[in-house]
């Protein structure tokens, strides 16, 4: 066989096997497992209550944390506005308002909030936010502001 032959395949065969590495959203089916697996199994603390009350200081204590720990990815209304990378993230950066999210418990988006969600890009914050600013946290999350109400983070201002 002749050299360039060789080549040809070895280049063809290369193109599909790259082909196949694409990655590609998940069907609904897919997402309805990976949404299931994370509510019941993967996400801890499902019980844990969250010892704040719901108050205005509480919500604007956690709009504060959350302002400086979390708008970065989420947006300053947890809905990725003015967040440039958002979109193109594999996953992609949720939406907090999303069923998904919201359906959550409030020990269970501590735990997020402390140990993140490894592989997808979510650090967790323990031992950099305090268990207060956590909590708080929690609670702005359940209040969460109408999408582009708040601006775009400073950060990415031009």
């Amino acid at each position: 066989m002749p050299a360039r032959h060789t080549v040809g395949i070895v280049v063809t065969a290369s193109l599909f096997a790259l082909a196949g590495c694409k990655a590609s959203a998940p069907g609904n089916a897919e997402a309805k497992v990976a949404t299931f697996a994370k509510h019941r199994i993967f996400i801890q603390n499902k019980s844990q209550k969250n010892p704040l009350t719901d108050t205005p200081e509480t919500q604007a204590d956690g709009n504060e944390a959350y302002s400086h720990y979390c708008a970065a990815c989420h947006g300053l209304d947890g809905q990725n506005t003015g967040v440039p990378f958002a979109a193109h993230m594999s996953p992609p950066v949720p939406l907090l308002t999303s069923p998904e999210v919201q359906e959550y418990t409030d020990g269970q988006l501590k735990s997020i909030l402390d140990d993140g969600i490894w592989p997808s890009g979510m650090p967790g914050s323990k031992g950099i936010l305090s268990d207060v600013e956590l909590w708080s946290i929690v609670v702005y999350l359940r209040h969460l502001p109408p999408a582009g109400s708040l601006g775009e983070p400073e950060m990415y201002q031009h």
